[in-house]
């Protein structure tokens, strides 16, 4: 299996719940995402997924002057990304519940037990 296949599809609620407690800037998150095990995680993935969650509304943006290179520009979660970070993690959670107990069980489906 190609875990970056499967990180394709879970990139968003990934940035989602890095930047819940703390705003972060695009390498910032992106050091945050590969610190939590995440090791694959493209930079370009990451700052694709910034701007499409800041467009679709789920997060706020602000840029902050740095002394030792070009301006920052951080993203911040907002209600409305709250409300969608709430329900994936719903979702997640169905979905690897019911893939543990698929990948775990002694008997596969179709056959006898």
């Amino acid at each position: 299996m190609d875990a970056t296949q499967l990180l394709k599809g879970v990139l968003d609620v990934a940035v989602l719940a890095v930047v819940e407690d703390e705003d972060g800037y695009g390498y910032d998150v992106v050091r945050r995402l590969r610190a939590a095990g995440l090791e694959e995680v493209g930079d370009a993935s990451v700052y694709g997924t910034l701007r499409r969650l800041y467009t679709a509304g789920a997060l706020t943006s602000y840029v902050v002057p740095s002394e030792e290179g070009p301006h920052r520009k951080y993203y911040g979660i907002n209600a409305q990304g709250r409300a969608m970070l709430e329900l994936q993690r719903k979702v997640w959670t169905e979905f690897s519940t019911t893939m543990n107990n698929l990948l775990t069980s002694s008997t596969q489906p179709g056959e006898a037990a």
